[in-house]
């Protein structure tokens, strides 16, 4: 068929029906690149189970100097939220989707073993074909795409790893943990596709982290000066086993000497007088025993558990500032768009004074323990209640810090936004800012439509709200629904019915008000928006999760004999 082309309207249309037969036989079209020199490098940067005060610009003591220099300069969101647990936030991160849309419906397959594999679509434990990563995105629009830290989105197989889901370079722990100073394999370092054994004195898996990742940037700019990057630095910081090496843990040894109780009253009223939270919102009861009932043997022993975790997050800032000083020695700081945030609330895993030998705590040249107990995560989580795991606020909320001088007016420096946004839209931010789409068809598989907003509008400062439509959490049976200000959510607990809960996120984010007996027509409105998400996900109530788990493990001893 010949078609003579008269004029520039004629091969418009022409253009539009050739990307039209390419969409539809499920073949990737090619995005439309904007120039190079505008658009700017993006750098993602997590944290790993953090509290949501740890922070200094969030009301913390930690010394956090260069994370402070970025939300002073930059924005600070108050009311984002994450997806409660390591990996089904990194898979709603990575994909821009819920994690059940992923195959991250609940967690990620440890090495070797199919223990999260349940069968179907939603709950395979690993990331699905059905997506696409915000690398592989990326890459399509003309960036260098890489990777440092923890990817945690399978590992059982190469096809799952980083570099088989569009990043360039990867040097980090495929896993959800590692040992800092002597990672072994599985839960070891892995260079590119191959797995390494690091033998560095001083090796430490931060430092490696940023190391690595200034490393790749470097090599990309050589490689071609012109061209983009995006950059995904996971840390494992400070998720267990708490590490330290021992010059920073001196510093903060000592420190919290008068407990969780007086650093829960401090936090408190640092938060309120800099606009993080409401001066209304009421302080959550303490989740722990009376400091005052510790023995000051147990006391000296937390005290050194809490400098530990202090010590990583202090670390971790120091290594942010290596990575930002570079950019600004390479010419780079102005339009870099730096993101970072957290995976899920603090970490109360273990106990509630933490484990690992009291008497091992401090080594040669480093501390170390298991974990810092519930007692410290309720600190680290003031004001809000529960953590890692659930979905009131202590759990899914997250610091959220945006810098990019190009973009961020100096009038707009240091604002506090307190629109609610949650992982899906950084997806969409990241799309946007590099001036491309985001695909129906990838590699011939049809991709998940993505949930997620752009908050370009929020870095612009524009006063616009992001999200009218309900936004959906569940983990482990822990649920929660939100729209406007009002919050659903519920704590799963054994042998009974789901419990909703309501609150008003204006006037009481700390959740210390349920309205649910007196707004009977709000919780009805908003659970059934959520049954209708929890149906259309093909999400599993979490007996039937725990059904699945206990045949799996009935089959394994079987087997086993």
């Amino acid at each position: 068929m010949f078609l003579l082309i008269k004029n520039i309207k004629n091969l418009r249309l022409i253009a539009l029906v050739y990307l039209s037969i390419l969409t539809s036989c499920g073949q990737k079209v090619p995005s439309p690149k904007g120039n190079n020199n505008e658009r700017p490098n993006i750098i993602l940067i997590m944290s790993d189970d953090m509290g949501y005060s740890d922070l200094g610009c969030y009301g913390g003591e930690i010394d956090t100097p260069n994370l402070d220099a970025l939300a002073n300069n930059g924005l600070r969101f108050t009311q984002f939220y994450n997806g409660a647990r390591c990996c089904p936030t990194r898979a709603s991160l990575i994909s821009g989707c819920y994690p059940h849309q992923t195959g991250i419906g609940h967690m990620t397959n440890p090495h070797n073993s199919d223990e999260y594999d349940y069968g179907v679509p939603e709950y395979r434990g690993f990331l699905s074909k059905n997506n696409v990563t915000i690398a592989e995105v990326l890459k399509d629009a003309g960036y260098t795409t890489l990777m440092t830290g923890k990817w945690h989105l399978g590992d059982a197989n190469k096809s799952q790893w980083p570099l088989q889901r569009g990043f360039d370079k990867y040097y980090g722990i495929l896993e959800g943990a590692s040992n800092y100073f002597k990672p072994k394999y599985p839960r070891g370092i892995t260079f590119m596709n191959d797995t390494i054994t690091e033998k560095a004195k001083d090796y430490y898996t931060t430092d490696a982290f940023t190391d690595y990742a200034i490393k790749f940037i470097d090599d990309s700019k050589q490689e071609d000066k012109e061209k983009p990057f995006f950059l995904y630095l996971a840390y494992t910081a400070p998720h267990w086993p708490i590490q330290a090496p021992q010059k920073i843990v001196e510093k903060y040894k000592g420190k919290y000497l008068e407990g969780w109780t007086k650093l829960r009253e401090t936090r408190y009223a640092r938060m309120k007088a800099l606009g993080v939270i409401d001066e209304n919102w009421e302080l959550t009861s303490q989740d722990s025993r009376d400091w005052n009932s510790l023995s000051d043997e147990q006391k000296i022993e937390m005290d050194t558990r809490r400098a530990i975790y202090s010590a990583m997050v202090d670390r971790m800032d120091q290594n942010i500032g290596n990575l930002v000083n570079h950019l600004k020695t390479q010419n780079m700081f102005d339009n870099t768009l730096i993101i970072f945030l957290n995976d899920n609330g603090a970490c109360a895993e273990f106990s509630e004074l933490g484990s690992g030998n009291p008497n091992h705590l401090e080594t040669k040249k480093a501390y170390n323990a298991l974990s810092y107990g519930r007692a410290w995560a309720n600190a680290s989580n003031t004001p809000y209640k529960e953590y890692k795991h659930w979905t009131h606020e202590g759990g899914i909320g997250t610091p959220f810090i945006v810098h990019w001088p190009k973009m961020i007016s100096k009038e707009n420096q240091g604002k506090i936004i307190s629109e609610y946004g949650f992982l899906p839209d950084i997806m969409a931010s990241c799309v946007d800012v590099a001036q491309t789409n985001y695909p129906k068809a990838y590699e011939g598989n049809t991709i998940v439509p993505a949930s997620g907003k752009s908050l370009v509008p929020l870095f612009k400062g524009e006063n616009k709200q992001i999200h009218n439509e309900p936004i959906f959490w569940e983990h482990e049976g822990n649920k929660a629904v939100r729209l406007g200000k009002y919050k659903l959510v519920s704590k799963w607990e054994k042998e009974k019915e789901t419990n909703w809960e309501l609150y008003d996120m204006e006037t009481d984010r700390t959740e210390m008000h349920n309205l649910a007996n007196v707004r009977r027509e709000k919780v009805d409105e908003l659970r059934s928006m959520y049954d209708h998400w929890e149906k259309e996900k093909s999400v599993f109530a979490y007996s039937e999760v725990l059904k699945i788990r206990a045949e799996k493990k009935k089959n394994r001893n079987k087997n086993k004999k």
